[in-house]
């Protein structure tokens, strides 16, 4: 256990909690910047089985922050990258990589499998499916977000309300690293908080990480945070995978005409259109786009019309 000996000096911790941590498995959903600190502390503590899940392949605009990678990875899919260091760094720890997008039709699985979940994808879409779904399976979800120069850390569900509890309506604009820019050290350190959360959740340290968001601002140089137990659940329009489609649905894609490649089955329907668009007499509507920010506002229009069976579709980035 000499690998582990610092860790384990601390009481909180001890041989119990290194055992716990040991038969731990953890999916990870993102292995870009928040990922790039989460999996080697986690593979580093002794977290027994990461899966890994990411759809990208390294570039070299990720490397300033992202620095897991080397030149050497440009063009290897994230995931895979990912479990090779995790390999280099602990071969106590047992990764499992997946190229692949999580969406709500492969999720409800992979959180089965797992003991905590860790959002680190940065995903409107990926984010709310999470927090649906581990709310409904009492799994405790770990999710951060950064953009710029701030961000958050959350502990949701499991004993604790869900993001949905806390965060009802997605934001009025959409911002990425690639729009917004992002500086590394901030992302890291807030991926070392979520790390931090994961580990403290797996150990059942006290008091528990969930029900509690660390906040980050350091162009201002101020760190927050506050306790959402009581908050109250808010029902909002849940996503659906393309795959989950059925003949019933009428499906709206809000994309510009000719942009991308449409939905099977689809129609396509500006955003400013859905006020006269005429609803269907059964059925239920799916409003389509590719982050789910224009789909979530279209449904809103739509829910205020009286529709009554809404969803939303994010077809990628």
């Amino acid at each position: 256990m000499s690998r582990y000996i610092r860790q384990i000096q601390l009481p909180q911790v001890g041989l119990s909690g290194q055992a716990k941590l040991a038969t731990a498995r953890v999916l990870v959903v993102g292995a870009g910047g928040l990922g790039c600190t989460v999996i080697p502390a986690l593979a580093g503590a002794g977290v027994g089985q990461l899966i890994l899940i990411d759809p990208d392949v390294i570039e070299l605009a990720n490397l300033h922050r992202q620095t897991l990678y080397t030149m050497a990875d440009i063009g290897t899919p994230k995931a895979i990258a990912a479990a090779r260091r995790v390999k280099a760094l602990n071969p106590d720890c047992q990764p499992t990589p997946l190229v692949a997008r999580l969406d709500p039709a492969n999720a409800p699985d992979l959180i089965a499998a797992a003991d905590v979940i860790v959002d680190a994808a940065d995903s409107f879409a990926v984010t709310y499916t999470l927090s649906d779904l581990c709310l409904a399976a009492a799994k405790p979800l770990i999710s951060a977000s950064v953009i710029g120069q701030s961000g958050y850390v959350g502990g949701f569900c499991g004993t604790a309300p869900s993001y949905r509890a806390v965060f009802p309506d997605l934001p009025a604009q959409a911002a990425s690293c690639a729009t917004a820019g992002i500086l590394g050290p901030v992302v890291a350190a807030l991926a070392a908080v979520q790390a931090q959360m994961v580990l403290a959740q797996l150990i059942e340290l006290e008091p528990s990480p969930l029900g509690r968001v660390v906040t980050l601002d350091l162009s201002n140089w101020r760190l927050g945070g506050f306790s959402f137990a009581g908050a109250a659940e808010s029902e909002g329009v849940g996503f659906v995978a393309a795959s989950q489609l059925t003949p019933d649905d009428t499906v709206l894609d809000l994309r510009p005409v000719g942009s991308v490649h449409m939905i099977s089955g689809a129609q396509w329907v500006a955003p400013h259109d859905l006020i006269n668009w005429p609803l269907p007499g059964a059925g239920r509507v799916v409003l389509c786009c590719a982050s789910g920010l224009r789909a979530w506002r279209g449904a809103q229009v739509l829910a205020g019309r009286g529709a009554a069976s809404l969803a939303l579709l994010a077809d990628g980035q």
